[in-house]
Order: C-alpha cells, then structure tokens, then sequence
C-alpha cells in the first residue's frame, strides 16, 4: 500500500506523440518525442513489433512526467508511457475522452 501522499508526488499527464523513431541495434526499442503542454520530451519505449509509428504518432497517451531519467541504448529517456501488460497482451493507457496535453491524472 502507498499513501495519498506518495501517490500525489507522481507527475502522471497527457502527451501527445510527436515523432517515432527506431533505435538502431534495439529489436524492441523505440525512441518518442512527445509533447506534455509546456514541454516536449524523449522517451524510450519498448513497443517495437506491437506498435508501428504510424499506429503512434499523434496519439495522445499517458506518461509518467517525473520519472528519473535512463539512458537506454544510447537515449536518455525522460518519463515512461504508461501501458497495461498481461504477459501476452500489451495495451497503451490513454484519454477516453478529448483532453488537452499536459493534463494531470489524478
């Protein structure tokens, strides 16, 4: 269990995919530019061969903003997109609705 407290330091917000772009050497990897409102930022996703770029780019998701930075595969990756994962399935969380980026979850 975590209290309000911890959760509420959690920087969770609407991005929207910018650009998608293939890590050289990675058969997994791919490298984001997403757009969080007042920012734009690099992350690194695992979503090669279950996502194509065009299935990405310019679809709002969700990403965890405040995540410390790692570099993988010579990219330093600024935040996690969020994704369900059940073992066999891989699914990206996103808005239900229309909401502008950089919205915060709570």
């Amino acid at each position: 269990m975590v209290s309000y407290d911890e959760f509420a330091k959690l920087d969770i917000r609407v991005a929207l995919v910018k650009k998608v772009e293939d890590i050289p050497g990675s058969k997994k990897l791919y490298k984001l530019i997403v757009d969080l409102g007042d920012e734009e930022r690099t992350l690194v996703a695992g979503l090669k061969g279950i996502y194509s770029p065009e299935e990405l780019e310019g679809r709002k998701i969700v990403v965890l903003a405040n995540l410390e930075p790692k570099k993988l595969m010579g990219v330093t990756s600024q935040g996690m997109l969020l994704a369900a994962d059940d073992g066999e399935n891989v699914a990206l969380l996103l808005p239900d609705r229309d909401v502008k980026v950089g919205a915060r979850v709570r």
